[in-house]
């Protein structure tokens, strides 16, 4: 195997759309990576908010929501993939780890970088009381890349790809997170053509 075929693994790190990329649901999109490995690649789009409220999800599936911080934060569009299920990209609990390797929830990936996805209804019901993870991100859908289609993408420069910055994720205005994203490679959006370079 040559160096130049090493496989890469782009586990948290963002996908930031370059001008070029038209595509309605990715043009402009910061895409969060939950995993990347040969046979391909997960991610939430973390700057796409939809018009639903996490108080309208939680009354869809009767549930209350508790935690004032949260009532009104948007809903996001994860990507096109299964849009009628929802994803909670959030910190992990803080437990007693001696006690357990295990999530808090039923169905949670862990994601290397200090994150967690979870897809079960449990944390929805943590956060319904008033527990539960402090920062969330919730998103219906989400994106998928079949095996070699990302680096693909990658190849035609599609995307541009940087070590996330979970601020970014939970501090930063959604209006502000492209820029932001691009800003971590120290560029701004106008200094992107959206013509392919090709020497």
């Amino acid at each position: 195997m040559s160096i130049d075929s090493a496989p890469i693994n782009l586990t948290h790190h963002f996908l930031i759309a370059m001008p070029g990329l038209e595509d309605e649901s990715f043009a402009r999109s910061v895409v969060y990576l939950c995993e990347h490995s040969e046979r391909g690649a997960l991610g939430l789009i973390i700057n796409k908010p939809t018009d639903i409220t996490l108080k309208g999800l939680f009354d869809k599936v009767d549930l209350s929501l508790r935690r004032e911080d949260l009532r009104t934060a948007p809903v996001f569009s994860g990507g096109p993939v299964q849009t009628e299920r929802g994803f909670v990209l959030h910190e992990p609990m803080l437990m007693d780890r001696a006690e357990t390797d295990e999530s808090a929830y039923a169905s949670t990936m862990t994601i290397p970088g200090g994150l967690e996805m979870t897809t079960s209804k449990d944390v929805l019901e943590a956060l319904s009381t008033g527990a539960g993870p402090r920062r969330v991100l919730i998103t219906l859908g989400y994106s998928s890349w079949g095996e070699g289609q990302l680096e693909s993408e990658l190849g035609e420069n599609a995307w541009l790809t940087v070590a996330a910055d979970l601020s970014v994720i939970f501090d930063t205005p959604v209006a502000e997170r492209y820029d932001r994203a691009l800003a971590l490679l120290g560029l701004q959006a106008w200094m992107l053509s959206p013509e392919a370079g090709h020497a």
